[in-house]
Parts: structure tokens; C-alpha cells; sequence
């Protein structure tokens, strides 16, 4: 089963920015980093789980929510096994558990397009 880990959060003042990365480790033989379509989700405390942002599989396509479009950019490296979400111009409201998501065949902004989930890791940002 895949496993991905997220890396890059912690703490920033309003106005900067961090850096996030994923990475999908335990692939069965024959999948290669471009075999998974990914995204970002975040949690912020007492809401739901909502998209961020998502790339296809080679790259080609992205797609953002409103909140953060213009702000952040999602990229990925698949050889260097890589998708990477940049942050900038964080605000408060930034602050979340983000969750790296990917899956073989679907692809959308919702949470059930993703079979395989990382366990998240922290983003806060003050003002």
C-alpha cells in the first residue's frame, strides 16, 4: 500500500511563505511517480477538510481554490518523485493541517477522488 509523507510546514508571520512537499513512497513495482494523480486538502480547526489545490499526473493541468489561487502553486517533480505545494502571502486564515492526497485513475476537488491520504502536517501563521 502507498504511503505518502508530507514535509516543509511549521510556523510563518503573515506576508510569508513555506514550502510543502510530498512524496509517494511504497509504490508497487510498475507505478512510477506519474502513475498518481495529487492534491492538497486542509483542515482548519473546528472546520472540515477542504481542496486546496490539485496537478495531474504529469503536470500539465492544475486546479486551485479560491481562497489561495494567486497566493500558492502546486508543482511536482516526477523525477525526483516530488509534488510540491508553495506557499505565499500566507494569512491566518492559512492555518491548517494540509494533507497530501493521490489516486490512480480519478482526479477532482473532492475528497473522494483520493484513495491514499498522508497523515498531515501543520501550517500556522501569525499575524
Amino acid at each position: 500500500q502507498e504511503q505518502l509523507i508530507e514535509s516543509g510546514g511549521g510556523l510563518a508571520q503573515a506576508g510569508g511563505s513555506l514550502r510543502l512537499s510530498c512524496v509517494v513512497s511504497r509504490r508497487p513495482p510498475g507505478r512510477t511517480a506519474s502513475s498518481y494523480a495529487m492534491a492538497w486538502f486542509r483542515r482548519a480547526p473546528r472546520k472540515a477538510r477542504e481542496f486546496v489545490a490539485l496537478i495531474s499526473w504529469t503536470g500539465g493541468s492544475t486546479e486551485y481554490a479560491d481562497s489561495v489561487k494567486g497566493r500558492f502553486t502546486i508543482s511536482r517533480d516526477n523525477a525526483k518523485n516530488t509534488m510540491s505545494l508553495q506557499l505565499n502571502n500566507l494569512k491566518p486564515e492559512d492555518t491548517a493541517v494540509y494533507y497530501c492526497a493521490a489516486d490512480l485513475v480519478r482526479i477532482g476537488t473532492a475528497e473522494t477522488e483520493y484513495d491514499y491520504w498522508g497523515q498531515g502536517i501543520q501550517v500556522t501563521v501569525s499575524s
